[in-house]
């Protein structure tokens, strides 16, 4: 795609950037927020929406059922009735998925036809979900898992690297490397994840031949994000190396910030532990939704985040953090323009 530029050297931004997965979600650009857990509520979902992205509810976030219900209907009315997504993320403990079956019930009820699954296969969810019509954007970490859920028939897939703040899983491959192998054998709409908060990762992505990019940490700290100020300023500050990856002994990698928090837990794992009770309540998510997103204490707690934090450097609204990743998108495209033949632009 060619950019056009303004009076002031500034790229004009289209309201539209088609891709396969903006065709398919009925979004201007492929730019998806992927579920953050309790920070990824109605509003902040909502601001990205109504910037031309997509973003996701995470069911499992909400205390009650009825909860969850009512953030559903706080996103339709924040967005003027545009789709939204959520997130059903099933776990390795079959007793802690009963709460997603009935989300996902609540999520279709309330007209929500866009779901993020993760975790384990979505299997036991497809039936419900295809019955309704609804599309499935399948999130995973390994080239085989993908093209597994694509032999499911979910519609399209997101594939993170080893990059991804939050739960990356055990491929150590990057996101561009991870997502080019995947390129071979998936034919369906793929999103790219992981480390990925500028708009030149955006236009490499999209010219790598994926579909659309998913991020995470790039909005930690947006003015709509439900977590302290304090908690916002130290994202803010923290640059392309202050994250760490702990817990890979246990088969359960976390890439979260390296605050105090995170170097007790990587004693405790590098003395040997190999269960994850023997952190106590180091690794509650509950403690950390407390301490540092409601309390602001943000020494304490899993901070999930991946090194585009570094791209992060101040607190300000969804609709600038986009329009600067768009406006670093059409300048790298422009870029790559200038590099083809003229009859090839």
């Amino acid at each position: 795609m060619k950019a056009d530029f303004d009076a002031g050297g500034v790229p004009v931004i289209p309201d539209q950037l088609p891709t396969r997965i903006t065709e398919l979600l009925g979004i201007g650009w492929p730019l998806l927020l992927g579920g953050m857990m309790w920070l990824s509520d109605a509003r902040l979902v909502a601001a990205v929406v109504q910037a031309g992205g997509m973003g996701f509810i995470t069911a499992r976030s909400s205390r009650t059922d009825e909860e969850f219900r009512e953030e559903l209907r706080k996103c339709n009315h924040l967005t003027g009735g545009k789709a939204f997504g959520v997130n059903l993320t099933l776990s390795r403990r079959a007793e802690q998925n009963e709460v997603i079956h009935r989300r996902m019930h609540i999520a279709l009820d309330e007209g929500v036809r866009m779901f993020e699954t993760a975790g384990l296969p979505p299997t036991p969810l497809l039936p419900s979900l295809k019955q309704a019509n609804a599309l499935v954007i399948h999130k995973c970490a390994h080239v085989r898992h993908a093209v597994a859920a694509q032999k499911l028939g979910v519609d399209a897939l997101t594939l993170v690297g080893v990059e991804e703040g939050g739960h990356p899983g055990s491929n150590q491959l990057p996101t561009f490397l991870n997502g080019t192998y995947a390129l071979e054998d998936i034919h369906i709409p793929l999103v790219l994840g992981g480390g990925i908060g500028h708009g030149r990762q955006i236009a490499a992505a999209l010219a790598l031949g994926a579909d659309a990019v998913m991020m995470g940490s790039i909005f930690t700290c947006a003015v709509e994000t439900p977590a302290h100020g304090a908690y916002k300023q130290r994202v803010v500050a923290t640059d392309q190396h202050g994250t760490r990856a702990v817990l890979g002994s246990l088969g359960d990698t976390w890439r979260i910030i390296d605050n105090e928090n995170a170097r007790k837990v990587a004693e405790i794992e590098q003395a040997g532990a190999r269960s994850h009770s023997e952190f106590g309540d180091l690794i509650s998510g509950e403690r950390t939704q407390a301490l540092a997103y409601q309390a602001g204490l943000h020494e304490e707690g899993m901070l999930s985040m991946g090194p585009a934090v570094g791209f992060a450097r101040a607190v300000e609204p969804v609709e600038a953090i986009m329009l600067r990743l768009k406006q670093e998108c059409m300048v790298a495209c422009q870029r790559f323009g200038q590099l083809l033949p003229a009859s090839m632009t």
